[in-house]
């Protein structure tokens, strides 16, 4: 009730769950995107495993709908065709890259938990598209060791998509430079980490986004003045940066 004389005012709605996977200022401007541009072209597979996802209950972890939409563009516009994904989950950002990817292209696929792959596994496998999928289970840092090891995979994958602990982001990129081919994109995915990025300090977070904002915090600095890649910053989901190796 407004007091003092004022007069009650209509305000925008708001998002009211911390966390929501759209930085938008409005609930309706958000779901009109959704409605028009993404909901009546995402491929059937992609809805059935959205909607499978929405009844789990950390849902909040999935990739949304919108940013799969431009993930799968994305990935038809640069013609890639050798593919990495750093956290899985249920599996709906990798079934948006594997629709894009021709028929003999590759997803080496890494997560700790295969139990929440194995929701979408078979969504992936109605596709057709399981053959794509190279899923190892389990910390990504010692297959990504690996990998630099042996020379012959540098500069090999076209894109590496990043949606996993923030605080390894830093140590993730210090290796996937090396992976990534000049001219091949790493996107890393929370780089706006629920608008925290510009919160003030006694800002009322949420335990655990207050606790990875200074590794987001901080990859987004080291980000901003690599001289080997060059960035975009969009504010999609919750935030992606990509970043084009040129060097």
């Amino acid at each position: 009730m407004a007091g003092n004389g004022e007069t009650q005012q209509t305000q925008p709605a708001k998002h009211s769950e911390v966390g929501h996977k759209s930085l938008l200022q409005s609930d309706a401007l958000y779901q009109y995107i959704l409605e028009t541009s993404v909901y009546p072209r995402e491929p059937e597979p992609m809805k059935e495993l959205r909607e499978l996802t929405a009844k789990h209950p950390w849902n909040l972890m999935t990739t949304s709908a919108d940013e799969g939409q431009f993930l799968n563009m994305l990935l038809k516009l640069i013609n890639a065709k050798n593919t990495m994904e750093i956290g899985v989950y249920t599996g709906y950002s990798l079934l948006a890259t594997a629709l894009a990817l021709p028929d003999d292209g590759k997803i080496l696929a890494m997560d700790i938990n295969r139990e929440n792959f194995e929701i979408g596994l078979p969504v992936i496998q109605k596709a057709g598209l399981a053959h794509k999928v190279d899923f190892r289970e389990g910390p990504a840092m010692p297959v990504l060791d690996q990998l630099v090891q042996d020379e012959k995979n540098h500069g090999t994958y076209d894109f590496i998509f990043v949606d996993a602990d923030k605080d390894n982001y830093i140590n993730y990129h210090k290796r996937l430079i090396d992976l990534v081919k000049v001219g091949g994109l790493i996107g890393y995915d929370n780089t706006l980490w629920n608008g925290s990025v510009v919160a003030p300090p006694d800002a009322p977070l949420r335990k655990y986004v207050r606790y990875y904002r200074d590794f987001v915090l901080e990859l987004n600095k080291a980000l901003a003045v690599d001289p080997r890649i060059e960035i975009c910053m969009l504010p999609v989901g919750d935030g992606i940066t990509l970043c084009r190796r040129v060097s």
